[in-house]
């Protein structure tokens, strides 16, 4: 299976249209939160990317909460929270919001690390697992240096093991990509990131 992700499109019409053209090619769509800036634009940022065809998966970010992301959402696609589904046989778990608690004020859809583990507790047996908050001392320094990563996010990936973890959230680190174990993680960015993936169930 072909796996197109991304995040951090941040109403950029000129990613959102790359994104668009690439997708053509994808049997899978994955977003990985922040569609908006600051709980506004959820809606543009969907209309960028009508067209998809493919099954698309989102998770909402810091900048948009699970309810904005669902009303904007395109008929069909998965919008997922401490929740999962299964596309052409591989299992996709999916974490939105800023995780731990982002300094940006009332706006920003946070979460503490206990709330995040418990809705990751549901991620056993996922293959593709998707954060919008990279795990902690992964992917996740900003340009001061400062790790701001999510330990019930490493911590889930240690207990699961999925075959790739996708997230964005902390723009100085798009592009990183490393190996933990079983897991490859990626910090996407709003940039075409391609992923080959065979389902495994029947």
């Amino acid at each position: 299976m072909r796996v197109l992700a991304f995040s951090d499109l941040h109403m950029a019409r000129a990613r959102a249209a790359d994104l668009l053209a690439a997708s053509r090619e994808a049997d899978l769509v994955i977003g990985a939160g922040d569609f908006g800036n600051m709980r506004q634009g959820v809606a543009e940022a969907m209309a960028m990317l009508d067209g998809i065809a493919a099954p698309l998966v989102m998770v909402p970010g810091n900048n948009e909460s699970e309810a904005e992301l669902r009303a904007a959402a395109p008929e069909g696609a998965h919008v997922l929270h401490g929740t999962g589904v299964e596309i052409g046989g591989l299992q996709i778990f999916g974490l939105g919001g800023g995780v731990p608690v982002t300094p940006f004020g009332s706006w920003s859809w946070d979460f503490t690390e206990d709330e995040a583990a418990a809705l990751l507790a549901g991620a056993d047996g996922a293959d593709i697992l998707i954060s919008h908050s990279p795990p902690k001392g992964i992917a996740d320094r900003t340009s001061t240096g400062h790790s701001v990563g999510s330990t019930a996010v490493r911590d889930a990936i240690d207990r699961v093991q999925p075959r790739l973890l996708v997230c964005g959230h902390i723009h100085d680190c798009w592009g990183e990509d490393v190996q933990r174990g079983t897991t490859r993680i990626v910090n996407l960015g709003p940039t075409v990131n391609w992923f080959d993936l065979e389902g495994t169930a029947p």
